[in-house]
């Protein structure tokens, strides 16, 4: 009569229960969103005097920048090298590695949208502060003016509609 029942509660696989024992995996975003949290955590936990993350401020977030710099992988040429300005320079220098500004400002955005899912307000966060776009932005420039690659900035869409509405028209006229 019964037969058509799993005789063991953990058999079958519709049941509400197995949800919670096997979450999803978290896409890559959201694990390296995760790792990068936990690092910022225990680089506060390490000042001297530690800083908890309500005492968190912008300055803070710069000094955890630049702290991650000695760990870069990107060759960002000084004013006085040879090669300052090439983008590919023919022989090794001794200019150090930086962290890539193209990384930074992931890292700031993923770190903006955790310190919020962890209970931050948005109008306290540390790593939406003013100061820290401006440290992106000369980051992005010295690098590009260092590597001799010149950053433009991307035209408005609505520039680009408003140009081919203008060239459609005119061929609409011309038939």
């Amino acid at each position: 009569m019964s037969s058509n029942l799993p005789k063991d509660p953990s058999e079958g696989s519709s049941r509400s229960g197995d949800q919670s024992q096997h979450p999803a995996p978290l896409s890559r975003y959201e694990s390296q969103k995760r790792r990068d949290w936990n690092t910022f955590g225990q680089y506060l936990k390490n000042q001297r005097p530690p800083v908890s993350l309500s005492q968190c401020n912008f300055n803070h977030v710069l000094e955890f920048l630049r702290y991650l710099d000695q760990f870069g992988k990107t060759k960002v040429h000084l004013h006085g090298c040879v090669f300052f300005g090439q983008p590919d320079p023919p022989a090794p220098c001794t200019c150090p590695l930086r962290q890539a500004w193209g990384s930074l400002d992931a890292l700031i955005g993923r770190l903006r949208a955790a310190y919020e899912e962890n209970g931050g307000s948005p109008e306290k966060n540390p790593f939406g502060n003013g100061a820290i776009r401006v440290y992106l932005r000369e980051v992005k420039e010295c690098q590009a003016k260092a590597r001799g690659i010149p950053y433009k900035k991307k035209k408005k869409r609505k520039n680009q509609m408003n140009s081919n509405q203008e060239v459609n028209a005119s061929k609409m006229q011309a038939s």
